[in-house]
C-alpha cells in the first residue's frame, strides 16, 4: 500500500512502515519527521518542562477535556490552529488552552464553513479520542522496545512548511538540516515549503503535488 499521514497520522504511518515494511510500498509525511526510539520515555523526557507543558497535561485523563468544555468548540480549535510560537508550555498554575489565544480574524486557510463542519463533529465526539494518543506515549514507548535503533527501509518522502513551529522546536529543524532524518530513513525525499503546521489544508495543490509526483514513480513498478 501508499501510505500517507500528518501529524499524528504521519506517527501512524511511520510506525506502520517499522512494523510492516513487507506491506508498504512507499510513504509520504506531513509535519512529523520519524525519530527513533528514545533510551527515555516520553513523561522522562519533557519532565524539565513543568506541568505547564501541554503534553504533560493531555497526558492527565479528563485534565484536558475540563479545560476545553470552558470554551465552545469551534475557539478550541481556532486557539490551536492559530498557534504561531513553539513553547507550548503555560505559565504555573495556568491551563494550556487558557493560554493560548484565538485569533481576531478568520484563519486564511480554512473558512468559517470548513471550521464550522469540524467543531460540529468534535461537538459530537468529544476531545477524549485524540488526546488518548498523548495518554498512550509511554505504553508505546514501553511496546516499541523491541524495533530500538530500528530505521525506515521503505521509501519515503517528508514534507513540511517552512514555517511550522512542531518542525522548528526541540532540535527538529537541525535535526532534518544535518542529516540526521536521513540516517534513520535512508531512503527518503525532503520538501520544505511555504506554510506552517496545517500544511495539507493551507498548500493543498502544492502539497497534492508533491505526494502525486513522488507516488507516481512507483506507478509502473
Amino acid at each position: 500500500v501508499f501510505v500517507v499521514g500528518h501529524d499524528w497520522g504521519a506517527q501512524v504511518a511511520w510506525h506502520l512502515c517499522l512494523f510492516r515494511s513487507d506491506r508498504v510500498r512507499a510513504v509520504v509525511t506531513i509535519g512529523i519527521p520519524f525519530f527513533p526510539r528514545s533510551p527515555r520515555s516520553i513523561s522522562e523526557t519533557f519532565a524539565d518542562l513543568g506541568d505547564g507543558f501541554y503534553i504533560t497535561q493531555f497526558q492527565e485523563p479528563g485534565r484536558a477535556e475540563r479545560a476545553f468544555a470552558r470554551y465552545d468548540v469551534a475557539t478550541v480549535l481556532k486557539k490551536f490552529y492559530s498557534i504561531e510560537f513553539d513553547n507550548l508550555t503555560a505559565p504555573p498554575g495556568v491551563e494550556i488552552i487558557d493560554f493560548l489565544e484565538a485569533p481576531s480574524s478568520p484563519l486564511p486557510w480554512i473558512t468559517e464553513e470548513e471550521l464550522s463542519q469540524y467543531a460540529e463533529k468534535f461537538q459530537k465526539s468529544g476531545f477524549t479520542g485524540p488526546l488518548n494518543y498523548y495518554r498512550m506515549m509511554d505504553m508505546n514507548w514501553r511496546l516499541t522496545a523491541p524495533w530500538s535503533g530500528a530505521k525506515i527501509t521503505v521509501p519515503a518522502k517528508f514534507i513540511a512548511g517552512d514555517k511550522d513551529i512542531g518542525a522548528k522546536s526541540f532540535g527538529i529543524e537541525q535535526y532534518i538540516k544535518s542529516g540526521g532524518l536521513k540516517s534513520n530513513v535512508p531512503d527518503l525525499d525532503v520538501a520544505i515549503i511555504d506554510g506552517h503546521h496545517f500544511l495539507q489544508q493551507e498548500q493543498a495543490e502544492r502539497v497534492n503535488s508533491e505526494i502525486l509526483s513522488y507516488l507516481n514513480k512507483f506507478a509502473s513498478e
